[in-house]
């Protein structure tokens, strides 16, 4: 049974950490005004809790298309040779005071993981990403057809876990998503997931 300063203060952890969140977008959104980041779209774990209902996870992944040669820090000259790096947004990010896990960076009490864009699939969820308001601030989210094609692509458990989540508890529009795999050819492991764990 859930007293009534129990429930205060459960409800209190949830409202800390929807601001926690907001924070966290917040500095997303000035990545991008800064140019570290081109675009930024929210997946994983935490894009399927917009999709059904919540998870357990810890880590807010986040695809990124970025600038090919990202704009030097003060008194540093541009790297050259076409690189693509995540250094100068870890290098911005701790001289705000985040920390560094591992392969996270910690923003407002919140694992991140940035993963550029790395093949054709996820560059079209990118670019066909929705936009959404989180509280104030405004962000972007992968479609939930092309979550389930990025997890049927790199399939581990845990993507097997939430496909079938998204699939009873999102709307998904099929024709759509069955253009997103034959796209990008993965209409044969859709196929044998169906037949596995659709169709029993």
């Amino acid at each position: 049974m859930i007293t009534q300063n129990k429930g205060k203060r459960l409800k209190a952890k949830r409202e800390g950490r929807y601001a926690t969140v907001e924070k966290t977008l917040k500095v997303f959104n000035e990545l991008e005004k800064t140019g570290l980041i081109r675009r930024y779209v929210i997946g994983g774990g935490i894009a399927v809790l917009f999709y059904a209902e919540p998870i357990l996870t810890y880590v807010l992944d986040v695809f990124c298309l970025l600038p090919v040669c990202p704009p030097p820090a003060a008194g540093r000259p541009a790297e050259r040779g076409g690189l693509i790096t995540l250094t100068p947004i870890y290098e911005y990010l701790q001289k705000k005071g985040y920390s560094v896990q591992e392969e996270h960076i910690v923003i407002e009490g919140i694992p991140v993981r940035f993963i550029p864009a790395y093949n054709e699939l996820v560059e079209e969820a990118m670019g066909e990403a929705i936009e959404i308001r989180y509280k104030r601030v405004k962000t972007r989210i992968v479609r939930s057809e092309h979550l389930l094609a990025i997890m049927l692509q790199t399939y581990r458990p845990k993507d097997r876990e939430r496909m079938l989540l998204l699939l009873d508890e999102a709307q998904i529009d099929m024709p759509y998503l069955e253009n997103v795999l034959k796209r990008h050819g993965l209409q044969e492991k859709w196929s044998k997931f169906k037949r596995r764990y659709r169709e029993e």
